[in-house]
């Protein structure tokens, strides 16, 4: 079984304040054209997408530098609605262990990673920790939670769709777009089972 976990682009959820996705035709064969061309412009953050170090850190990694195996490989989706407390990362720490996929955390819901989550998080040393919402922290406060994690090198993604995937151990694959020197990439984020 595959779960797509993306946003299509140019519907997709936007951060407040972020330029939407738009798409422009350049060549269309209902106008006479030999071929359909379309350019699109994007903000690096919109839909589904992952965050670089370099996102919130001066001298943090950009895309291209984070190596390709932190976005590809076994994770645990989890359902939490909430604050993601403390507590609640040692649990989900706990599980994803148990199901022997401890590095690359997904959390499905209306859930917001706190700072004190962040900080387990980022002492267990894992890879990537995906969310729904287009923030892993609080949309009104975001800046701690991301220096915390991504100065942790914990790779971030963000505004994925897991309403339909249940809870356990899944391969994924969310290898961001090659952008050399971006804070940020868009992806097409697959779950495995």
């Amino acid at each position: 079984m595959i779960y797509d976990i993306s946003q299509e682009v140019f519907s997709c959820q936007v951060y407040p304040g972020d330029p939407a996705p738009s798409r422009e035709v350049i060549s269309d064969m209902k106008q006479g054209a030999l071929y359909n061309l379309s350019a699109f412009s994007m903000c690096a953050h919109n839909g589904t997408h992952v965050d670089a170090p370099y996102h919130f850190l001066e001298d943090g990694k950009t895309i291209e530098q984070i190596a390709i195996d932190a976005f590809v490989g076994d994770c645990y989706v989890v359902h939490h609605k909430g604050d993601v407390t403390g507590a609640d990362a040692e649990t989900i720490l706990r599980q994803a262990k148990e199901l022997g996929a401890p590095k690359r955390i997904l959390i499905a819901g209306p859930a917001t990673v706190t700072e004190e989550a962040a900080t387990v998080f980022a002492r267990a040393r894992i890879r990537l920790i995906g969310n729904e919402s287009q923030t892993v922290g609080p949309e009104n406060a975001p800046m701690a939670v991301h220096k915390i994690l991504l100065g942790a090198e914990v790779v971030l993604l963000e505004g994925i769709v897991l309403t339909d995937v249940p809870e356990g151990k899944y391969l994924l694959s969310a290898a961001p777009l090659n952008l050399a020197g971006c804070d940020g990439a868009p992806c097409r984020a697959v779950l495995i089972k």
